[in-house]
């Protein structure tokens, strides 16, 4: 193989490679990330600004529990309080105020059922994205730069088909206004 040859290969192969490395930097970003969590223990308030934050105010039209001003906020704040000194987990305390108000009081949809949809369809969406993407890189790279000219294959011309081209030329260079 030429050093002409190598350069060429080289050329389409390093747009793929890119490609690759930035979906594994990526990939290997959001791995970390996942992976590493809140390691401190949150104080009771603390706790209670997060239960609070996942869960609608009842009256107020889109604020949180601990963002709205609404007296039946400051009580659900104050059952949340009330609840983790009793030794209620987070989880335990937002069932019991889905028993209470359904599944429209939380602020993130439920995991399940149609609303499950809001979790995984993303993730669908961008995996058939990457696909098309690749499919679309290896098609570039595999099929040869080529001119409309080299698809089609030089025939010879029959003696009749030279005549009729021959004969076309004649005319059109006699319709020419010169």
């Amino acid at each position: 193989m030429n050093a002409a040859a190598a350069k060429a290969r080289l050329r389409t192969k390093l747009p793929v490679l890119m490609v690759l490395l930035a979906v594994l930097v990526g990939a290997i970003t959001l791995a970390v990330v996942a992976v590493r969590g809140h390691q401190a223990q949150p104080s009771q308030a603390q706790q209670v600004q997060q239960i609070a934050a996942g869960l609608h105010c009842p009256i107020c039209k889109d604020l949180s529990v601990a963002d709205s001003p609404a007296p039946l906020a400051q009580q659900m704040r104050a059952e949340i309080a009330q609840k983790l000194r009793a030794g209620e987990s987070a989880d335990e305390i937002r069932a019991s105020f889905v028993a209470a108000y359904g599944d429209s009081v939380l602020m993130s949809p439920p995991r399940r059922g149609l609303s499950g949809a809001a979790y995984f369809l993303p993730a669908i969406v961008i995996l058939v994205g990457v696909l098309g993407a690749a499919m679309l890189i290896r098609r570039w790279v595999r099929s040869p730069e080529t001119g409309p000219a080299d698809d089609v294959e030089a025939a010879p011309l029959s003696a009749t088909q030279r005549r009729a081209v021959h004969r076309a030329l004649a005319r059109l260079r006699e319709e020419e206004p010169a």
